[in-house]
């Protein structure tokens, strides 16, 4: 009672303002105009506008643009391979001042103690990371996971303050054919927020995916797609990772009608990408660059993703709302000057105050020791199923090549970019090794490997030399988990990632630098992909089309089945 008294006596301007900033132009996402006047802020809330106040402490942002903190409103940090306390220090002085995550990769690998260690840090970020309860572990029947999560499980994990709702559904089978345990899961969230994973769903199929409750989705990847779930109630979520890049796709979309339904989010996205291009700062800028109204372009980053998240304390520079702040130099440019998380400075002063809480899901790689023979592709027959990549896509495409037999083995074929891909079942479970063919790494020599395989996260590895292909899988088990490049018997390049094989120790500068070297290794094989690793890692998404492969075999993803 006494804090609210306090705050609306600073509104009033009774007693100064626990904070003013001075000088600037408030951004109106109501009516895209600019409006003069000092910020008043109590403790974490905004209590004043349009107005002079006094106070306790004065910023001076002469000359800025006063717009809402951004809000992500899809990721999942582990991604940005680095711990929730090391992602807060890298995006949030961009402006991100809210990160809806699902932290479905940790939990397929050490499940609920997970997601419980995301709960725990989200208390202590400067940051206000919202935990969504993981829906699919593991995302399908197709994978050999570490841990599974059903609706007695994640029933236990509901309620924390930090929670928000049912992450991404991602077995869109599962629930337009009414399987028991997915109906389980939505029926805990019936009146709470439920995310989407539908790519290219559409038809009576979409409409019973939505019916099921679910309103946001971040899988379209083109524009009809993305209109016809529009037109059906569902929030599009415009995507720019390092791998899926649907932004310009997309773009076309966004208007300043549209923006009430649209919002944007990075899903997957590393620290190098962060440094060179950005994070969500990056989309607005390109967003108004390619055409998009400015109004529109913050509108989707802010108030239509609290909107669309039931945020209601956010969203908006007005009295009553978070003082999630963010000065910029201009609405072209979108680059930070000063960030302000929940009144809080996004300052180096203030990410040193936070109580960091100790990692979990250390020694996860439990693969078995893999030898040169064990990457052979046996086969009696030529006719060869082939994953095709589409680089900037999570979607892939389904090819069919001859590829002839020479002593049972199918041999990779570099004049055709036809190189071996495997995955090795990394979490002491079975020993699972299955193998396949990729068209569209570029590669020439040695192999790639990696922890981060997506969801399921066992060791996914591509190569033209199985000698190169069983050191680089072995040497993972040797670092807990990361990416390593081989070549002619030689580790050339590795990150380790030990909290699950998924997350790296070191701050997220360290990570950043780590990938220079990392990426140019790849691109001394030959690789051409712009991000290899990440690109490596969705090859074995189940759930995406058109055929990935998981430990148990190449999946034909459209018919939801295991190859023969």
């Amino acid at each position: 009672m006494a804090h609210l008294a306090q705050r609306i006596a600073q509104g009033c301007g009774d007693e100064p303002a626990d904070l003013v900033l001075r000088g600037g132009q408030i951004f109106d996402l109501m009516t895209g105009e600019m409006l003069a006047g000092d910020v008043a802020i109590c403790g974490d809330r905004i209590v004043g506008i349009l107005d002079r106040y006094e106070g306790k402490e004065v910023i001076d942002v002469q000359g800025a643009i006063l717009v809402p903190g951004f809000i992500d409103t899809h990721l999942h940090i582990e991604s940005s391979l680095v711990t929730p306390f090391e992602f807060d220090r890298c995006v949030a002085p961009r402006g991100v001042t809210t990160a809806i995550c699902d932290p479905h990769e940790i939990a397929n690998v050490i499940g609920a103690e997970g997601i419980r260690y995301f709960q725990r840090a989200a208390k202590h970020t400067l940051m206000d990371i919202r935990v969504q309860l993981s829906s699919c572990v593991p995302s399908t029947h197709m994978e050999t996971a570490g841990a599974s999560l059903d609706a007695q499980d994640i029933a236990a994990l509901m309620g924390h303050p930090q929670g928000l709702g049912l992450a991404e559904f991602m077995n869109f089978p599962g629930v337009i054919h009414r399987d028991p345990a997915c109906l389980d899961k939505i029926a805990l969230f019936e009146d709470a927020h439920i995310d989407g994973h539908c790519p290219l769903l559409s038809g009576k199929d979409l409409n019973a995916y939505i019916a099921a409750g679910i309103r946001t989705e971040h899988e379209a990847t083109n524009p009809d797609e993305a209109l016809e779930k529009l037109r059906k109630g569902m929030r599009v979520l415009i995507r720019e990772g390092s791998v899926s890049k649907d932004l310009h796709a997309l773009q076309p979309l966004l208007s300043v009608m549209t923006s009430a339904y649209m919002c944007l989010c990075t899903d997957d996205r590393n620290p190098l990408d962060i440094a060179e291009h950005g994070h969500l700062d990056f989309m607005i800028r390109e967003l108004i660059r390619l055409g998009t109204p400015p109004l529109a372009a913050y509108r989707a980053a802010t108030l239509s993703a609290a909107e669309a998240f039931g945020l209601k304390d956010r969203g908006m520079i007005v009295p009553g709302k978070r003082a999630d702040i963010v000065a910029i130099d201009s609405l072209e440019g979108c680059n930070a000057q000063l960030v302000l998380a929940g009144g809080v400075v996004v300052s180096d002063e203030n990410f040193a105050k936070r109580q960091i809480i100790d990692p979990v899901g250390r020694d996860s790689v439990k693969a078995p020791q893999v030898n040169a023979s064990d990457f052979r592709a046996r086969a009696n027959r030529v006719e060869t199923d082939v994953i095709g990549i589409r680089e900037g896509q999570i979607l892939t495409d389904h090819l069919h090549m001859d590829i002839p037999v020479q002593d049972g083995d199918k041999r990779p074929d570099l004049a055709r970019d036809l190189i071996r891909i495997a995955v090795v079942e990394r979490h002491g479970k079975n020993g699972n090794i299955a193998t396949g063919f990729v068209k569209g790494f570029g590669l020439q020599a040695g192999a790639i490997a990696s922890t981060v395989c997506h969801d399921h996260h066992n060791i996914a590895c591509v190569g033209v030399d199985y000698e190169d292909m069983a050191l680089a899988a072995n040497r993972l088990g040797e670092i807990e988990g990361g990416f390593v490049v081989v070549r002619d018997g030689q580790v050339l390049a590795e990150l380790p990632l030990p909290v699950a094989g998924l997350m790296s120790l070191e701050p997220y500068e360290t990570v950043r630098d780590l990938l220079i070297p990392l990426r140019a290794a790849a691109q001394s094989l030959g690789v051409t992909l712009e991000e290899p690793f990440l690109q490596l890692a969705f090859l074995a998404l189940p759930v995406i089309p058109a055929l990935k492969i998981t430990d148990r075999g190449m999946v034909d993803v459209n018919r939801f089945e295991i190859l023969p």
